[in-house]
């Protein structure tokens, strides 16, 4: 098949996925790349398996400063309807071009891309998430606080219902736009089904597992967990989790991430100090330090806020490292309860009990480390997303030269 590839992604899980699919794609299909200027082109570079790969010029809006902030919701609706267009024109250029089909994936400023609406090609969209920023409460934070006279002026300030009203109907039509939805888990597809009214097939992702080795290194006594620095990744109760556990045997936590927002890093500092939780901050390093990581670490905990998917189980798997992960989202269809890695509930507690019986026994942290590598070799491989992945383009086309 002659493929074209769309996508406006950040740094991140998203972009790594993409990264896997494309490189296995292009060994029997011809792959042409097309990208906005605001994806990030380094990460997971899928360049070198594109024939051809157009990056298109888009610079946003610049964003309002105090005390005129209240303005940037209004900004940023102007530029979704930017983008819009900018990327009508992009659909236009791939239908004169004549493939077989469009794969498209997320973009980082409008959630779906909204070319969904203007290809005439076959289009199969491989949606990471919705807009959770307008679709779910966001975590509290001090600095998200308003003062009375805030609180005021938002029950009269339209711009921020109709950056949402924009986004979400933007995003709902462009979805429902699309020749075919894949989600990435269950509990994704089930989102979908209630916020966009469309039934998506699963196509879980894969785990390079030649590459996430288990090294046997020795282990070292810290706790590991990955995601951006972003209050949806749920640092904080990893460190209230570890603030109750005994100061003689509480383990420091190394914290890994691929973005970084400076306010919640402020945040969680200040909160590790407070509970006395001893804390580094690593970011942007290179992937084969991070396999390193993982297996010198003497667990890796993951708690993010309702997580579509998450890598991160899978590479703590893939390299022989206990998990312990929250019972929610996509979280619970990797880790196998008892077997592979320890499901708790998202209270500190829960995951302070699971992170002690860990600590204490040895052998335990062996054998879910054991049988999470071999969980990843039968059922988190590659070969079987990309085979469910062909699947899914022939099934479109099929229907498409039917006429379904």
């Amino acid at each position: 098949m002659k493929i074209a590839v769309y996508h406006n992604l950040p740094a991140g899980g998203g972009k790594r996925a993409l990264h896997a699919m494309v490189a296995r794609l292009a060994q029997h299909h011809v792959i042409d790349g097309y990208a906005l200027a605001t994806a990030d082109h380094h990460f997971c570079d899928i360049r070198p398996s594109c024939q051809r790969h157009i990056v298109f010029p888009f610079r946003p809006l610049p964003l309002a400063q105090p005390p005129l902030g209240r303005l940037n919701q209004g900004i940023r609706s102007a530029e979704l309807l930017r983008l819009m267009r900018v990327q009508r024109q992009i659909a236009a250029q791939i239908d004169r071009a004549a493939y077989d089909l469009v794969f498209v994936h997320n973009c980082r400023i409008g959630q779906s891309p909204s070319l969904l609406r203007f290809l005439r090609t076959p289009t199969l969209f491989y949606c990471q998430e919705v807009p959770r920023q307008v679709c779910e409460p966001a975590p509290a934070r001090p600095s998200a606080r308003f003062s009375r006279g805030q609180r005021l002026g938002n029950l009269f300030d339209p711009l921020p219902r109709l950056y949402a009203m924009t986004l979400t109907q933007l995003d709902r039509g462009n979805v429902q736009a699309a020749g075919a939805v894949l989600a990435n888990s269950a509990y994704s597809r089930e989102t979908f089904f209630q916020h966009y009214g469309v039934m998506a097939d699963i196509c879980y992702l894969g785990i390079d597992s030649e590459y996430f080795q288990a090294t046997d290194e020795p282990r070292e006594a810290y706790v590991l967990s990955v995601g951006a620095l972003h209050p949806r990744k749920g640092f904080d109760l990893l460190i209230d989790s570890l603030a109750l556990i005994e100061p003689a045997r509480r383990p420091p936590l190394l914290i890994v991430s691929n973005a970084v927002d400076e306010v919640e890093k402020a945040y969680l500092r200040a909160l590790a100090q407070r509970q006395h939780v001893a804390v580094t901050f690593r970011a942007h390093i290179a992937d084969d330090e991070m396999v390193t990581l993982y297996n010198r670490a003497l667990m890796t905990v993951y708690t993010p806020l309702m997580e579509p998917f998450g890598f991160v189980a899978l590479e703590a798997m893939s390299t022989a490292t206990p998990i312990v992960g929250v019972n929610e989202g996509g979280v619970r269809e990797s880790i196998v309860p008892g077997q592979t890695g320890l499901l708790v509930e998202r209270k500190p507690r829960a995951v302070a009990e699971a992170i002690r019986t860990l600590l204490d026994d040895a052998p335990l942290r062996r054998r879910l480390g054991q049988e999470g590598r071999a969980h990843v070799l039968r059922n988190w491989q590659w070969s079987s997303c990309i085979a469910r992945l062909e699947r899914a383009m022939q099934e479109l086309l099929g229907a498409t030269r039917s006429g379904a």
